[in-house]
């Protein structure tokens, strides 16, 4: 988990080899109370966060180098549970979930404004805080979740889940066999200014009961309510 607060003194390492783009996002950011470390390439990146975890990574997905942002997003999730947020100046559809999949946890598209890169990094590390009043673990059935750890296991064994994979089943599993409308789910686990982007949603859905479900195709755990939302069902 994060240690950062969604409140500024977070630390964002920025990976990125513009240096004009580089100079503004560091007077963007430690202009807002972050404190800021760039590299330029992934696999410094890749070095950076194995040596001294940040609470955030900016990560850009042109880069120099063996390693994009896709193939460095990839590799941090084998190790690491910081929050990206991907850079790019193309805003495809099928790029954004190419990111994700890859496990990212927002994306930004060039250009944008220093309000919206502001608003976008504190709702990530809002978001990634276990709040003071959680229960620190959550048992339903076979399906073990550790709020303090992020670990999740199906039975005895472990699952490896994104953060914001982790946020989606944590915010399901606090309500098992309730159904969670999509606007309760995407403004629970992305934020309110996500409230109609139910694609992220369905993206998610998929991503999770390709890791919980014995068979995906034909879900027992992660249910969909047609038209309205999801539940997370419990075994009999």
């Amino acid at each position: 988990m994060s240690r950062a607060a969604a409140a500024p003194g977070a630390r964002v390492l920025v990976v990125e080899d513009e240096p004009r783009l580089v100079q503004l996002l560091r007077a963007i950011l430690e202009a807002a109370g972050y404190r800021v470390q760039v590299v330029s390439t992934g696999e410094r990146a890749l070095e950076h966060v194995a040596l001294d975890m940040p609470d955030l990574i900016l990560l850009d997905l042109q880069l120099p180098g063996q390693l994009d942002g896709f193939a460095v997003a990839e590799r941090l999730r084998g190790f690491s549970m910081t929050p990206i947020i991907m850079v790019t100046a193309y805003g495809r559809e099928e790029e954004r979930l190419r990111g994700f999949a890859a496990g990212a946890d927002d994306y930004i598209t060039k250009p944008f404004s220093a309000r919206e890169l502001l608003a976008r990094v504190q709702a990530v590390l809002r978001r990634t805080q276990v709040q003071a009043d959680s229960p620190a673990r959550v048992e339903l059935g076979k399906l073990s979740i550790n709020l303090a750890t992020q670990q999740v296991s199906m039975g005895d064994e472990p699952l490896r889940l994104t953060p914001t994979e982790f946020r989606l089943l944590t915010t399901l599993a606090r309500h098992p066999n309730q159904v969670l409308t999509h606007t309760e789910l995407l403004t629970d686990v992305w934020g309110a200014e996500y409230r109609d982007e139910i694609d992220y949603l369905r993206t998610y859905i998929r991503y999770l009961r390709r890791k919980i479900e014995p068979d995906p195709a034909n879900p027992r755990y992660l249910l969909t309510q047609p038209g309205v939302g999801y539940r997370l069902a419990t075994e009999d």
